[in-house]
C-alpha cells in the first residue's frame, strides 16, 4: 500500500514551512509520526510531494530514517507540469492546488493509495481503519474518505477551513467548503457566512483512500479548469472538488470510515505548543518510541 502526503504548502499563516518544523521530542517532523503509523499497517511505499527546494533534503532526510525495504519517492509539484497538448501563457507563481499535488505522483503509483496533509497528525487507529478498507475493498470505483468531528478539529488561535460532509448510510453525499470556521459564544459558526454549524458534523481533513484511477479524471478536469483564463492566475483545482464532481457523474462511490483517533494540527504558530505537548505525551504512554527510527 502507498500513503501520499502532500507537503508542498507554504505555512503562510504558521510563519515558516511547518511540515519541517520539529515538533516531536526527538525533534521529528510531524509527517514523520504519520509515516510510522503508516508502516505500523503494512504500507510499504512513501511518496511525498514537495517544492523544488526542499526536494534533496527531504530524499535525504528521510532515506536515512525509514527501514530500506520502505520505497520512497519525493517528486515536486511544479507549476509547469500541466497535461500533454495543453499551452499556456502565465505568470503564475502559486501552485495549482492539492488535486494537482496528487496529480504529480501518477507515474509512480498504479494501485490503491492513500492521501494526507504532511502537517496534520491523523493518529494510528486511522490508519488502521484506513488498511482495513484497501484490505476489503473488492470495487475500483469504491473510494473512502477517514473523517473527523467538527469540534475536535478546531484551532483557539484563529479561524480554519473546513470540508463540512453530508453523510448517509455511511457513504458521503457532498462536501462543502467552510473556509472561516471558528468557535464564538458557545458555537462553532462560518465566520465568512455566519451560519452556524453542527459540532458534531463529520468533516474532511484531507485523508483519501482511492486508486490510480483518480489521475485520469484529475487530468481531464485539470483541462476543463485551464480552458477558463479566469483561473490562470490565482484558483486552483482542489480535491474535494474533484471527488465531488467523480460521484457527481457517477464514476466513485465515496465510504466515510470515522476516525477513532485524535487530530491535531499546526494551522497557526501558537498551535506548536499544543502539538508538541501531545506528542510528547503520546511518547510517555509507548505510543510512539523515542527515537521515533532508533
Amino acid at each position: 500500500m502507498t500513503l501520499l502526503l502532500m507537503a508542498a504548502g507554504s505555512g503562510s499563516r504558521y510563519g515558516k514551512l511547518k511540515q519541517f518544523d520539529d515538533l516531536g521530542p526527538a525533534k521529528e517532523f510531524l509527517m514523520e509520526f504519520s509515516i510510522s503509523d503508516a508502516l505500523k499497517n503494512n504500507f510499504n511505499h512513501i511518496v511525498v510531494i514537495t517544492k523544488a527546494a526542499n526536494k534533496t533534503f527531504l530524499e535525504t532526510y528521510l532515506s536515512k530514517r525509514l527501514p530500506s525495504q520502505i520505497k520512497l519517492d519525493v517528486l515536486v509539484q511544479d507549476i509547469k507540469d500541466i497535461p500533454d497538448g495543453v499551452s499556456l501563457t502565465t505568470e503564475r507563481e502559486k501552485p495549482w492546488g492539492t488535486a494537482h499535488a496528487v496529480w504529480t505522483a501518477r507515474n509512480v503509483i498504479s494501485g490503491d493509495f492513500v492521501i494526507i496533509n504532511a502537517d496534520d497528525y491523523y493518529g494510528q487507529n486511522a490508519f488502521e481503519g484506513a488498511a482495513n478498507f484497501v484490505s476489503n475493498n473488492q470495487s475500483s470505483s469504491n473510494f473512502a474518505l477517514v473523517a473527523y468531528n467538527l469540534k475536535n478539529t478546531l484551532s483557539e488561535f484563529g479561524s480554519v477551513s473546513r470540508g463540512i460532509c453530508e453523510v448517509e448510510n455511511k457513504r458521503l453525499k457532498s462536501i462543502i467548503e467552510r473556509t472561516k470556521i471558528l468557535e464564538k459564544d458557545g458555537q462553532i459558526i462560518d465566520n465568512e457566512t455566519g451560519v452556524i454549524l453542527d459540532p458534531s458534523s463529520a468533516v474532511s481533513m484531507n485523508f483519501w483512500i482511492c486508486n490510480a484511477s483518480i489521475f485520469k479524471y484529475i487530468e481531464t478536469y485539470f483541462c476543463k479548469f485551464l480552458e477558463n483564463p479566469e483561473n490562470l492566475e490565482k484558483s486552483e483545482i482542489y480535491l474535494p472538488f474533484v471527488t465531488q464532481e467523480m460521484m457527481e457523474n457517477g464514476h466513485i462511490t465515496v465510504e466515510v470510515i470515522e476516525a477513532k483517533s485524535t487530530w491535531f494540527g499546526v494551522t497557526y504558530y501558537e498551535d506548536k505548543k499544543v502539538a508538541v505537548a501531545t506528542l510528547a505525551k503520546l511518547t510517555s504512554q509507548k505510543d510512539y518510541q523515542t527515537p521515533l527510527w532508533d
